[in-house]
C-alpha cells in the first residue's frame, strides 16, 4: 500500500467516523430531550381526569366539587361539566357561557375525540354520568390516527429501512467522492515523491486538478534544469582545471627535483606540489560525488574477492607513504573463507581508501587503524576503526541520519570538506548497502559497512 492509498483510506475511515459520531450525538440529543421531558413532568402534563373525578361527589342528589377540584381547574385554565344519560349538564364549573347545556349522542360522539367548538376536551366515564374537561383553545392539539393492523409492522420496518438506506447512501457517496479525489490526487502525490527523489515528473494537465499538475510539471522542469546546470558546471570546471593543474604539478615536481636550486625554493616547490595534489583530489572528489548524486557514474558490476580487495587498498596506502606515527592492521573475521560480492571494484577501493584516509587526516598525532572483513548473515561486513580522537555525538548522529555536514571531524590547521565520507556513503548506497558510524572504546571511531554478497 503506497502513501496515497494510506492517506485516502484514513480519509474514508475518518468520514465513517464522522457519520457514526453524527448519529451518536443525535441519539444522545433525542434521549436527553425525553429524559428532560420526563423529569420536567411532561408525562403527567395531561389533565388528571380520574383524580379530578374523585373530588366531585354527590350529596343529597346534588353534584359538588370540593376546593381541590376548583384549584385543579384554575391551575390548568380549564372548565368541567358532567352530563347525565340524556346529555343534560347536571354539574358545571367554569363552563363558558357560549357552550350549550344539553348534547345529543352525535354531539357527544364528535367532541369525545376531537374538540367541543374550539376547546380541546377529555372525557371520563363515571357511574353517575360523563365527566367532560375542556382546556383553553390552543393549549392542546388532538389528532386522530388510524391504521390497519396489517400495515403497522411493514410501516415500522419501512422507517428503519429508509433510515439505514440513507446512512448507507451517504457513506457510499463519501467513499465515491473520496475515490474520485484519490484518482486525481494519486499522480500528484507520486509526482511530489519523484520530485523529492530528484526524478523527472510529467503529469497530464487535464481534469479538476489540472492547475496543480501544471505547477508540478513546471517545478519538475525547473529542478531538473537546475540540477543539470549544476552538474554541467561542475563537469566543466573539473575539465578546465585539469590542464593548468597538471602543468603546476609538473613544474613543481621539476623544481623540487632540481638540486641546483636553493633549499628554500625546493621546499616551496614541495609545498606547491602538496597543495596541488590536494586540489587535484578535491576536484576529483567533487566530480565523483556529483556523478554519484545524479546517477551519472556508471556502476561496473563484477565479482570481487573481498579479502583481495582489502589487501589492495592497504598496499596502495602503504606504498603512497604514511607518517610513522600511524599503525595499520588488517585481519579476516573468518580466516580462509572465500567471500565474494558483486560490485564496482574501483568504487569499493575508493570507499575503503576514503575511510582510512579520514582516520589519518583527523588524527595528526597518530593512531592505530584497523581494517577487517567478514560475513554476517547474508552480508559482507567491512569495519574500519581507529583509536584516535573520535567524533562528537552530534556529528555521529548527523552521519547516521544521512545529513549533510561540512566536516566529519575537524583538526587544527586542516580544513576538510567531508567529501571523503560523503563519497563513501554514496558508494555504499549505490551498492544497496548500509553504513554506520560508532564510537570505539575508550576513544576513536568505528565505521561498519554491510554489502549484500553473492
Amino acid at each position: 500500500m503506497n502513501a496515497s492509498e494510506r492517506f485516502f483510506r484514513r480519509y474514508i475511515f475518518s468520514t465513517v467516523g464522522i457519520v457514526i459520531l453524527f448519529l451518536t450525538v443525535n441519539v444522545a440529543l433525542v434521549a436527553s430531550y425525553f429524559v428532560i421531558a420526563y423529569f420536567g413532568n411532561v408525562a403527567t402534563s395531561n389533565f388528571p381526569l380520574e383524580d379530578f373525578s374523585n373530588h366531585v361527589i354527590v350529596e343529597n342528589g346534588q353534584f359538588t366539587g370540593d376546593a381541590q377540584a376548583t384549584e385543579m381547574l384554575n391551575k390548568a385554565d380549564a372548565w368541567a361539566m358532567i352530563l347525565d344519560e340524556d346529555g343534560t349538564v347536571v354539574w358545571e364549573e367554569n363552563l363558558p357561557e357560549e357552550l350549550p347545556r344539553h348534547y345529543n349522542a352525535t354531539d357527544i360522539a364528535m367532541f369525545s375525540r376531537w374538540y367541543l367548538d374550539d376547546y380541546p376536551v377529555n372525557i371520563w366515564k363515571r357511574q353517575d354520568g360523563l365527566l367532560v374537561i375542556g382546556l383553553s383553545p390552543g393549549s392542546v392539539v388532538n389528532y386522530y390516527l388510524s391504521f390497519r393492523a396489517q400495515y403497522v409492522q411493514p410501516f415500522l420496518f419501512g422507517l428503519v429501512a429508509v433510515f439505514f438506506i440513507n446512512i448507507l447512501l451517504m457513506v457510499y457517496l463519501f467513499i465515491r467522492n473520496a475515490h474520485r479525489v484519490e484518482k486525481a490526487m494519486g499522480p500528484i502525490l507520486d509526482g511530489i515523491r519523484h520530485l523529492s527523489a530528484g526524478k523527472p515528473v510529467h503529469l497530464e494537465e487535464a481534469g479538476e486538478l489540472a492547475e496543480i499538475n501544471a505547477g508540478l510539471n513546471k517545478a519538475g522542469e525547473y529542478l531538473l534544469k537546475k540540477d543539470n546546470t549544476r552538474a554541467d558546471w561542475i563537469r566543466g570546471i573539473s575539465h578546465d582545471i585539469r590542464t593548468p593543474l597538471s602543468m603546476i604539478l609538473g613544474y613543481a615536481s621539476e623544481i623540487k627535483e632540481t638540486p641546483e636550486l636553493p633549499d628554500q625554493t625546493r621546499k616551496q616547490a614541495r609545498i606547491i606540489l602538496s597543495q596541488s595534489e590536494k586540489l587535484k583530489n578535491l576536484v576529483s572528489d567533487l566530480n565523483l560525488t556529483t556523478k554519484l548524486e545524479y546517477s551519472i557514474q556508471a556502476i561496473h558490476m563484477q565479482s570481487i574477492d573481498v579479502v583481495e580487495l582489502a589487501r589492495q587498498v592497504i598496499s596502495k596506502i602503504l606504498n603512497d607513504g604514511i607518517p610513522e606515527q600511524f599503525e595499520m592492521e588488517f585481519y579476516e573475521k573468518q580466516p580462509g573463507r572465500n567471500i565474494q560480492l558483486s560490485g564496482d571494484n574501483l568504487l569499493l577501493q575508493r570507499m575503503l581508501e576514503n575511510l582510512i584516509r579520514n582516520s589519518i587526516v583527523h588524527n595528526p598525532t597518530g593512531c592505530k587503524i584497523e581494517l577487517s572483513v567478514g560475513i554476517h548473515e547474508n552480508s559482507c561486513v567491512f569495519v574500519v576503526s581507529d583509536n584516535g580522537h573520535g567524533m562528537s555525538e552530534p556529528q555521529l548522529n548527523a552521519l547516521n541520519s544521512n545529513e549533510d555536514i561540512s566536516s566529519s571531524q575537524k583538526s587544527e590547521g586542516d580544513t576538510e570538506h567531508g567529501w571523503g565520507l560523503k563519497i563513501a556513503r554514496q558508494i555504499v548506497k549505490a551498492h544497496q548497502g548500509t553504513i554506520r558510524f560508532f564510537d570505539t572504546v575508550p576513544h576513536g571511531l568505528s565505521v561498519t559497512i554491510e554489502l549484500p554478497i553473492e
